[in-house]
This record gives structure tokens, C-alpha cells and sequence, in this order.
């Protein structure tokens, strides 16, 4: 059955729950709360990836996520540290973290893929085409499919070559990332394409602005009523809890197309969703906590 990664911001600046968690007790608080809703895994970052978002000075990273990942893996959490530092990687994996999340692929801090080689840390290699300042000025491509699938076998190279062995490597597509509107929904018809890598592949959809311009501009077509004053397809006005149910939507079919994981921050739907894809498919058995085989 597909993991659930449960996403700790210890940020004030994240798109959906920045500030929420910012302190490192209320940020061990959330991580335990959505471990008791079901999560396998927890994603603990110091720095929003958000569209826009200015970079965080490594050191006050460090300061966020170290104290939040100690704490939860005395717990006995599996725990994952979202970084594009090298720096903080290391210093996670020490804390207790099992996973690096590095949303570059490696690309943002070139020490990154020859440091976590030197630990026993898995890593997930995303994929990427820039920081968030001007990601969407490289949303271009000719065949998204191929150029997807070819530039995430080309970070797998790149981590291999470092020393990470192919066991501990994770692919993601980068919802999100790099990518505009429509050109997510064909990230995700190609994830067929990044699972024949060969990798486990994670996939992260949680409350992205796309689910919310979908949704929205559904509810033009169809005459929704909207506030007074809001354009039409504004994906502003689209709720949290819309969000969180397209979120578990497409995280069922991201299990469908092969998805070892999926991150998301509303962990209980996102369970029950897949609770009942897996007794559609007969399987009577979640997975079991920190199920992180390779």
C-alpha cells in the first residue's frame, strides 16, 4: 500500500500553513498529531519552496528543523528533512532523519549528492528547473513527458555517480515545480513514465494551486456563485477543505500509477482515501508504520 508523508513546516512563509508550526514544540506537536492520523513518514522543512519564496540562510534552517526532527525521531517517527543544503542534510541525518527530501534533485547545492552518499540516508531526487524566485521562467517545454522523465534519469546518474547506491534513490516529478497550470495534469499522466525508472517514486499534489484553478474554473463553467468582486477561476476562493479532498483524490490515483509515497498535509483524508482504494483492490492490510523498505 502507498505511504503517507505527512508535511511538518516549521516555516512562517509556506503557501498553505506557514506560521502555523513555527515553533519547534508546536512543530513537534503537529508531527505527532498527524503520525496519530496515520502517516508513515514525516517531512520536516525549515524553508518554503512556495512560487516566490525567498532562500532561508542555511543556519537558520538548521535552527527550525533540527530541534523539530530530533524530537520526533526520539519518538520513533520515520523522518525526512525537505533541504536543498548539504549542511542540514548532514546535520538531519545526525538528529535522526532516515530520508533527504533535497526538491533541487541535488541541483541546488552541489555538495548535497556526495554528502548524504557518506550516510545511510535515503534521498529523494525531484524534479526541478530553478528556485522558487523564477521557477516559472523555465515552465517551457517541448515534450513534458520526455523532458520529465529524461532530466530525473539524468539526477539518478548524477546520484549514482556520487556514491548513493540505486536502493536509496527516490524519483519525484515535481508538482508543482517548474510547472504551470495544465502542465501538472501532464506530470501526472506521465507518472507511469517516471515509476519505469526503476525508483520508488513519491508524489506530492498537497493543496497545490493547480487542484485549486481546476476546481475553480469548473465552478465557472458551471455558474457557481462567487463572492462579490472575485474574477471567475480565481483559485484564491477555493477552500482548504476543497483542496484537501482533490489533494486525496489525486493521491489515490498517484497509488494507482505506482507512487510509494505520497506527501500531503491533510494526513487523515488522504488515509481514508486510500483505506478504500485498497478495498477496492481487495487489500484488507494498510501498511505499516515507517514502511520504508527498498
Amino acid at each position: 500500500m502507498t505511504l503517507i508523508m505527512g508535511i511538518v513546516n516549521v516555516t512562517p512563509d509556506s503557501f498553505s500553513d506557514g506560521g502555523r508550526f513555527l515553533d519547534a514544540d508546536a512543530g513537534a506537536a503537529h508531527g505527532r498529531a498527524l503520525r496519530a492520523s496515520g502517516a508513515q513518514l514525516l517531512d520536516v522543512g525549515g524553508e518554503s519552496t512556495r512560487p516566490g519564496a525567498a532562500r532561508v540562510d542555511p543556519a537558520l534552517e538548521r535552527d527550525r528543523v533540527l530541534p523539530v526532527i530530533a524530537a520526533l525521531a526520539g519518538d520513533g517517527a520515520v523522518v525526512s528533512v525537505d533541504t536543498m543544503n548539504a549542511d542540514t542534510a548532514v546535520a538531519a541525518v545526525a538528529a535522526g532523519a532516515r530520508v533527504v527530501n533535497d526538491v533541487s534533485g541535488g541541483l541546488a547545492d552541489p555538495e548535497m549528492l556526495v554528502a548524504v552518499a557518506q550516510t545511510d540516508a535515503d534521498v529523494v531526487l525531484q524534479h526541478w528547473r530553478g528556485h522558487s524566485a523564477d521557477m516559472y521562467a523555465h515552465a517551457s517545454y517541448g515534450d513534458l513527458r520526455d523532458e520529465l522523465v529524461r532530466e530525473l534519469d539524468g539526477r539518478i546518474a548524477a546520484a549514482v555517480a556520487a556514491g548513493i547506491a540505486p536502493e536509496r534513490i527516490v524519483v519525484d516529478p515535481g508538482i508543482g515545480f517548474g510547472k504551470r497550470g495544465a502542465q501538472n495534469w501532464q506530470a501526472l499522466r506521465a507518472l507511469d513514465a517516471v515509476a519505469a525508472l526503476g525508483h520508488r517514486m513519491l508524489v506530492g499534489t498537497s493543496r497545490k494551486r493547480f487542484l485549486a484553478e481546476t476546481l475553480a474554473t469548473a465552478d465557472a463553467a458551471v455558474g457557481s456563485a462567487l463572492p462579490s468582486g472575485v474574477a471567475a477561476a480565481d483559485a484564491a476562493v477555493v477552500s482548504e477543505q476543497r483542496r484537501d479532498l482533490a489533494t486525496a483524490v489525486t493521491s489515490v490515483l498517484a497509488a494507482q500509477a505506482g507512487a510509494w509515497a505520497v506527501r500531503v498535509h491533510d494526513v487523515a483524508a488522504t488515509r481514508d482515501a486510500l483505506r478504500i482504494l485498497a478495498a477496492w483492490d481487495g487489500a484488507d492490510r494498510p501498511a505499516p508504520e515507517g514502511a520504508t523498505t527498498r
